[in-house]
Formats: C-alpha cells, sequence, structure tokens
C-alpha cells in the first residue's frame, strides 16, 4: 500500500500519525483512512515508528548508531527530505522503529523496564477517570497509592486542583498518573510501581534535602523524576522547572 501513495500522500498520513496534519485537512484525510482497512493498518504502523522514532530525538546515544539510525531515515529526494527526522523515521517503519528499541535497550541497560520517559509519556494522555479525592485528616494526600506511594493534593501545598486520573501498564510496570490544572496551566505527575526505574542519562540533577531531583525534556516538556518509597516519581507539564522541583520536593519545601 504504501508503495502505491505518493510522497504528498505519505507526508499527511505521517502529519495525521504525529498529530501535525493542519485541522482543514485533516478530516479528509481522516475518511480516506476510515474507508481502507489498508491505510488503518498504514496508520498505525506510522504511530509506532513514530513513538519509537521519539526516543532518538529525547535519548543521548552513542553517535556511531545514532548516524546508522539516520541513514536509514535519509530520503533520496522529494517532500520527505525536508521534514523532520521523527517524521522521516515514520517513512522508513518498523525497521527503524526497531533499531530505536534496540538503541533504547542499549542505552537503559537491558530490557528490565520501561524508561523515564516512556513512563512521563502517561501524563500527556487524557485522564480516563474522575480526581482522586482527598484522603486523612490533613488532607494532604490524595485517595491514590502506587506501590504504597500516595499521590499528594497539591491545591493544600501550591493551588493545584486535581482534574483527573489514568492508570495502566507501561512496559509491564502498573502507572499512574494524576492531573492537576491552576489557572489554565497543567502538570502530570506519574508514580510507576516496582522498583526504580533506571535514572537518565544527561540530565540536570539537583539535590534538596538529601534527594536527587532530575531534570529532563520529554517529548518537548519539562519534567523532573526523583524517587519517593523506592518508586520512581515524576512531574511534566506546563511549569517552570523551578516550580516542578518545589511540587516534586513537597512537603520538603514550602513555596516561594
Amino acid at each position: 500500500m504504501a508503495e502505491r501513495l505518493s510522497s504528498e500522500e505519505m507526508a499527511d498520513l505521517a502529519a495525521l500519525a504525529d498529530g501535525t496534519l493542519p485541522a482543514e485537512r485533516r478530516g479528509a484525510v481522516e475518511a480516506r483512512v476510515a474507508a481502507s482497512p489498508e491505510l488503518q493498518e498504514l496508520l498505525e504502523r506510522q504511530r509506532r515508528a513514530v513513538l519509537a522514532a521519539q526516543v532518538l530525538a529525547e535519548e543521548e546515544m552513542p553517535r556511531s548508531l545514532r548516524a546508522a539510525v539516520e541513514a536509514r531515515a535519509r530520503p533520496r529526494r522529494g517532500r520527505s527530505a525536508r521534514l523532520p527526522l521523527v517524521r522521516r523515521l515514520a517513512f522508513v517503519g518498523v525497521g527503524v522503529a526497531l533499531a530505536v528499541v534496540v538503541a533504547a535497550v542499549f542505552l537503559n541497560g537491558g530490557p528490565g523496564g520501561p524508561s523515564v520517559a516512556d513512563a512521563a509519556r502517561l501524563a500527556t494522555k487524557p485522564p480516563t477517570a474522575p480526581a482522586p479525592a482527598p484522603a486523612g485528616k490533613a488532607g494532604t494526600k490524595l485517595d491514590l497509592a502506587v506501590g504504597g506511594v500516595p499521590f499528594p493534593n497539591l491545591r493544600v501545598f501550591a493551588g493545584w486542583n486535581a482534574v483527573g486520573a489514568r492508570s495502566e501498564s507501561i512496559g509491564g510496570r502498573d502507572a499512574s498518573v494524576v492531573v492537576y490544572r491552576r489557572g489554565g496551566r497543567t502538570v502530570g505527575y506519574v508514580i510507576v510501581a516496582g522498583d526504580a526505574l533506571d535514572r537518565p542519562s544527561g540530565a540536570q540533577s539537583t539535590v534538596i534535602r538529601g534527594v536527587e531531583y532530575q531534570t529532563l525534556r520529554v517529548s518537548g516538556r519539562l519534567a523532573v523524576t526523583w524517587r519517593r518509597g523506592g518508586r520512581t516519581c515524576i512531574l511534566i507539564g506546563q511549569a517552570t522547572r523551578r516550580e516542578l522541583l518545589s511540587l516534586a520536593s513537597w512537603p520538603l519545601t514550602p513555596p516561594r
């Protein structure tokens, strides 16, 4: 099916897969996909390739490995030559996706669990459940915990209201996210079950009262990751690094 599509049609399909297709074209492209099982399968493959390619764009990896993957994605001619790397990787498909997954396993030190970036992406998905209610007499915690680690009630701490939650499995690990909102901005707070995930390489570290917090970017968003009760926690969203660190270290440090 891919061989029968023009470069323009493939570009539209790739843009639909990564969410960058202009609104005025989305209806027509989605209608065509809905009428073709082959296009539906191709779109799903594009989406998997885009997700895998994001690892390449966000993680540090050996130059030789990155160069090999980019060479697979480098188009010979046509409009795709002007597309960003992640989009061009989607054109290549499963072969490059596999190379990126191999790279991710190499970087994470093995296939034992998801990466911090994988877990952080859970916070970019819409909530599927109502926000948990405050728990305890003080109301500083929410009635939701992962592996014995509860979510904080950030409304008490800094005026961030819990507005929804979502739970799913990531790389065989149970994980939950609570979405908080304040003044039109949102942040997601993720807790991953099981042993702590490997710390991300190249992240900026900050130690607050003996706890190490690491700042990184995931899908263009600022995130902070740390460990509570042996579990990996992540805060990601529309907040400054200082705000994220303040929220993450609550109740150890008050907001300023």
